[in-house]
């Protein structure tokens, strides 16, 4: 599994990309504003242009804001053509722009990642809250679909209520709520869940869109959503720096350093 970083952070990209296990960032209007005033309001599109170089090559998903699909359309050729030179762009689409049940626009996300896709431009369809929504993006051409897990993991929880708080997990087989009933949402018992059933979807059909976990909250989350078949995990800097973490790791450091004797230390003189 490829490991990306979410976030629009300069510090933050490179730091982590420094310690060689990043192969690519995702970005969204609202980390790239909160980026940009901790630079001093720096010029965005200059800002963009940072976060590619910085990138080294990887993908960097830059989202549309449109509505429709001709908007989402010209607003995503308009940033390939931008920032292409800088590096490798990947255009960020919602699978389904509407905020409300206005069934005229639920597919224009669909509609504009078909049309992105077969001039070549990749897309990376984004807000995907269930495998059937995979599915139909990766039928609609998308290089990358993102499930995210940890938002379904915060529906889910809120199902039940004050029993489950928000710094809690789910294990991979689900939980109950005070009834003994299983919470599902369209049959899902958690975000890994999620991943897990799009994994095997597209394994079936030999899909080329690969899975972008995104929304991961802690490393045991990463841990499992590798484990589900995600081609790739897009993680937040705090939660890359406490993956490499573990006490014992740290005992065993401190020990072998206090174990080391001056004849292999001359060693390397």
């Amino acid at each position: 599994m490829k490991i990306f970083i979410d976030t629009a952070d300069l510090a933050e990209i490179k730091d982590a990309f420094s310690w060689g296990i990043v192969e690519g960032i995702t970005t969204n209007p609202s980390l790239m504003k909160k980026a940009q005033d901790k630079q001093g309001g720096t010029n965005l599109e200059e800002y963009v242009k940072k976060i590619l170089v910085a990138s080294r090559g990887t993908p960097v998903s830059l989202e549309v804001l449109g509505g429709t699909a001709e908007e989402m359309y010209a607003q995503g050729k308009k940033l390939y053509s931008k920032f292409k030179n800088y590096g490798a762009v990947v255009i960020k689409i919602p699978v389904n722009p509407s905020v409300d049940d206005n069934s005229k626009v639920h597919y224009e996300g669909l509609k504009a990642t078909k049309m992105l896709s077969e001039e070549n431009i990749p897309v990376n369809v984004t807000l995907v809250m269930t495998p059937e929504q995979a599915l139909l993006a990766a039928i609609a051409g998308a290089t990358y679909v993102s499930p995210f897990a940890g938002r379904i993991d915060d529906h889910l929880r809120k199902q039940r209520g004050k029993e489950f708080g928000k710094l809690d997990y789910f294990n991979k087989h689900g939980i109950k709520d005070s009834k003994g009933n299983l919470i599902t949402d369209t049959g899902l018992v958690s975000g890994v869940h999620l991943i897990n059933s799009i994994a095997s979807i597209f394994r079936n059909y030999n899909f080329k869109t690969q899975i972008l976990a995104a929304s991961t909250r802690n490393a045991r989350q990463v841990r499992e959503i590798a484990e589900a078949g995600a081609h790739i995990a897009t993680i937040p800097f705090p939660v890359l720096k406490e993956m490499i973490h573990h006490h014992k790791t740290l005992e065993g450091m401190k020990a072998f350093t206090d174990d080391i004797v001056p004849e292999y230390r001359k060693l390397f003189e």
